[in-house]
């Protein structure tokens, strides 16, 4: 059953997909028909699911589902990864490759390879109060208190923490 991503719960689980490029308004109103369609008629084992399907930013999809009305099973996040799949080939779009990491700096949001984030960092055009579109949040709570975060706050903190001092001899007491 299709619902709103405000009548989902807070502990409704959460699936990020970002994709390559920021769709067009003609891309969007296009979907969106499928993004409804596929939460209508997204079950498990039979029982309707209550899911709620939206790109935000124009560059991220998000699949909710309120697992208390009925849980996700095996086949029904294959199905779920089909939609997916079918998307990215409507739209000529990567939904899929996680080689990126989203940030919203200056001019908007901003793609950067995973390889490139040490480099950044190091250079400074990175830091631990950049917002980051951390994609692996798993609830709507999450989605909605930290999505995005600051960098220094998700999984990344460790690429902002000081380096360590080379361990040295033992204090004497």
């Amino acid at each position: 059953m299709n619902v709103t991503f405000d009548a989902l719960p807070p502990t409704a689980r959460v699936w990020i997909y970002q994709a390559n490029r920021p769709l067009t308004e003609a891309e969007l109103a296009a979907v969106g028909p499928q993004l409804a369609q596929f939460a209508t008629a997204w079950t498990s084992h039979g029982a309707a699911l209550s899911a709620a399907v939206e790109f935000r930013h124009r560059q991220f999809l998000i699949i909710g589902l309120d697992e208390a009305v009925a849980g996700a099973s095996g086949c029904s996040i294959d199905a779920s990864v089909r939609f997916v799949q079918a998307l990215e080939s409507a739209l000529s779009i990567s939904l899929l490759d996680k080689a990126h990491l989203a940030f919203r700096g200056p001019a908007g949001l901003a793609l950067l390879e995973r390889s490139a984030l040490k480099p950044a960092v190091a250079a400074g055009t990175l830091g631990p109060n950049t917002p980051y579109f951390d994609n692996t949040v798993a609830t709507k709570a999450e989605l909605d208190a930290r999505w995005p975060a600051p960098a220094g706050r998700t999984w990344l903190a460790r690429y902002f923490a000081p380096a360590a001092a080379p361990a040295g001899p033992p204090a004497r007491a």
